[in-house]
C-alpha cells in the first residue's frame, strides 16, 4: 500500500521557526487544500497541541470537519467570500468568519444573518494587486459601506495578501503595504475599528518583517514548502512509502514485495508520482490512505547529498502557487 508518512516532529520545528517569525502576533494555521496534504483534521490536531486556536479554510466543508471533529470554540475563517445563500447559512450555523470582498457579499451575509436574528462574524479583504478577489484598494468608500451599512455583521478584521514575484522584492511588498495602510487609515478617519489586521501569508512571513502586522496566515511554511532561502530553519516535511513494482514491470527497477521510501518529487518508483501516473480520478478528493503518523527522518534522508547550487537557485525562484498546484496534484488531491 502506498501512503505518506508526515512527521511531527519536523512540523514542531517548522513551527517553532514559524513562532519566532511571527513574533507575538496572532498565529492562524491555514488548511486549504486537506491540509497542504498532510490532511485537514490531523494536521489542525497537531497545530491545536502546539497551541493554534484560529485556523483558515477555503470551503464550507473544510468548516464543517474542523467542528464535527471537535473543533468548537476555535476561530474558523473562511477566506473565500460567497454570495450563495445555502453556504451562507452553513457558515452562520457552523460559526464561522466570513469574508466580505464586496458590497454584494455584504449584503447578502448580512440578509441571512438577519433573517436567522443574529449577527454574523466577517472579515473585510482588500485587493492589494494579489488578483484574489476583494475590495479595491482605489475604492475606500465601498469599505465604508460595508462598515455602514451591515447591521447584522461584525466586522473584527480586515486582510490583504501580498503578491511577490518568483524574485520578490522588498518594494513590491512596500508598495502593497503602502496601499493598504491608506485603506486602514481611512477606516479610522471615518470613525470604524479595523479589528484584526492581516497581511503577510507564509512566503511574507518568512521574508519580510514589515507584513507581520496584528496575525499572520500560515500554510505552506508549516511543511516547508513555501519559496525558501537557505538558512531558514524550515524543514521539508513528508516522505511516500511504497511497494517496489515486480522487475520488468517500471523498466526493470526494483523487486516484488519490497518496500521503498521515496520522497515527494522522487524518481520513477516514487509512490506519490506513481500514484498520479496511475489514473488519479478527476473530482476525487483523497485516492489512497494518507496516515500522519510519528517518524524518525530515515537515515539516507539525513544525509544526503546537499543540491548542487543551479538546483537550489531553481527550486529558490520557483512560482510558489504552481508548485504548490503540482504538490496537491501529485497527492491526489483537488485543490479546494
Amino acid at each position: 500500500m502506498r501512503k505518506l508518512v508526515i512527521e511531527k516532529a519536523a512540523i514542531r520545528a517548522n513551527m517553532a521557526v514559524v513562532r519566532k517569525r511571527a513574533a507575538g502576533a496572532a498565529l492562524y494555521g491555514v488548511l486549504t487544500g486537506d491540509g497542504g496534504g498532510a490532511g485537514l483534521i490531523p494536521l489542525a490536531r497537531m497545530l491545536r497541541d502546539e497551541g493554534v486556536g484560529r485556523f483558515a479554510v477555503g470551503s464550507v466543508e473544510e468548516a464543517q470537519e474542523l467542528r464535527e471533529a471537535g473543533f468548537v470554540d476555535e476561530e474558523i475563517l473562511m477566506l473565500r467570500a460567497t454570495v450563495d445563500r445555502e453556504e451562507l447559512e452553513r457558515l452562520v450555523d457552523l460559526n464561522v468568519v466570513c469574508t466580505i470582498s464586496s458590497v454584494d457579499t455584504g449584503l447578502a451575509l448580512n440578509a441571512v444573518a438577519e433573517n436567522r436574528s443574529t449577527v454574523a462574524e466577517a472579515h473585510i479583504q482588500v485587493d492589494t494587486g494579489m488578483g484574489f478577489g476583494g475590495f479595491l484598494v482605489g475604492e475606500p468608500e465601498k469599505i465604508l459601506l460595508a462598515y455602514r451599512s451591515l447591521p447584522n455583521v461584525a466586522l473584527s478584521g480586515i486582510y490583504t495578501q501580498l503578491h511577490t514575484s518568483p524574485k520578490g522584492s522588498e518594494q513590491e511588498v512596500s508598495a502593497q503595504l503602502k496601499q493598504f495602510h491608506r485603506v486602514l487609515d481611512a477606516i479610522h478617519a471615518a470613525g470604524f475599528e479595523t479589528g484584526l489586521v492581516h497581511a503577510a501569508g507564509s512566503y511574507a512571513l518568512m521574508h519580510f518583517d514589515a507584513a507581520r502586522l496584528d496575525a499572520v496566515r500560515a500554510g505552506s511554511v508549516l511543511l516547508g514548502r513555501c519559496r525558501r532561502t537557505q538558512g531558514d530553519g524550515l524543514t521539508v516535511v513528508g516522505y511516500g512509502e511504497a511497494p517496489l513494482a515486480p522487475q520488468g514491470a517500471h523498466g526493470g527497477l526494483g523487486q516484488a514485495g519490497h518496500p521503498e521510501k521515496a520522497h515527494p518529487g522522487g524518481g520513477a518508483a516514487c509512490g506519490l508520482s506513481e500514484r498520479l501516473r496511475g489514473g488519479a480520478a478527476p473530482g476525487r478528493r483523497l485516492l489512497v490512505p494518507v496516515e500522519a503518523v510519528a517518524a524518525e527522518p530515515p537515515a539516507h534522508r539525513a544525509h544526503r547529498k546537499p543540491a548542487c547550487a543551479g538546483h537550489r537557485e531553481h527550486r529558490r525562484h520557483r512560482d510558489h502557487s504552481e508548485r504548490h498546484r503540482r504538490e496537491v496534484l501529485r497527492r491526489g488531491h483537488r485543490r479546494l
